[in-house]
């Protein structure tokens, strides 16, 4: 079917923007930050935030309509922890998003932004985590294709 095709397409293409932006983001955060590389941040934040938007809603559409339905991926082990590994990401990332956002004052005045420490390392915390999520997801997606992890009827 086209349609489950384009969906899977559309899906895919998310979920690798969703890696690009992180990987820029552990590329640019490097403290001390210019403007630039300040408002880059921000930007290629609010990129991850889209795509991984669009990775969720387009993966539950494909759940619910495109695929097997949700009867049988709520009974796979592998596609759960798919979702919690995304979920726990999307928690995690709040916390570089509310400190790149914090730099809106600065950056309105063309002033780059000041970061402690201890924040820097925290925020590398973060993405670092993030990215260990995406491990997961990947391993559960591998296993998940071939079968395993379902204990349904």
């Amino acid at each position: 079917m086209p349609a489950s095709a384009l969906m899977a397409f559309l899906h895919h293409l998310a979920a690798f923007t969703v890696v690009a932006a992180i990987a820029v983001e552990v590329a640019i955060f490097k403290p001390p930050l210019t403007v630039t590389q300040a408002r880059r941040l921000q930007r290629t934040d609010m990129i991850f935030g889209i795509a991984a938007t669009a990775v969720l809603v387009i993966g539950l559409l494909r759940v619910t309509y495109f695929e097997k339905g949700p009867q049988y991926y709520w009974h796979d082990a592998f596609f759960l922890m798919k979702f919690a590994a995304f979920v726990v990401a999307a928690l995690i990332s709040i916390y570089p998003t509310v400190v790149f956002l914090s730099w809106n004052k600065a950056l309105k005045a063309n002033t780059p932004p000041e970061i402690t420490l201890e924040r820097t390392g925290s925020v590398r915390m973060c993405l670092m985590l993030e990215l260990a999520a995406l491990v997961l997801i990947l391993l559960g997606a591998a296993f998940m294709a071939r079968g395993f992890g379902y204990y349904g009827h």
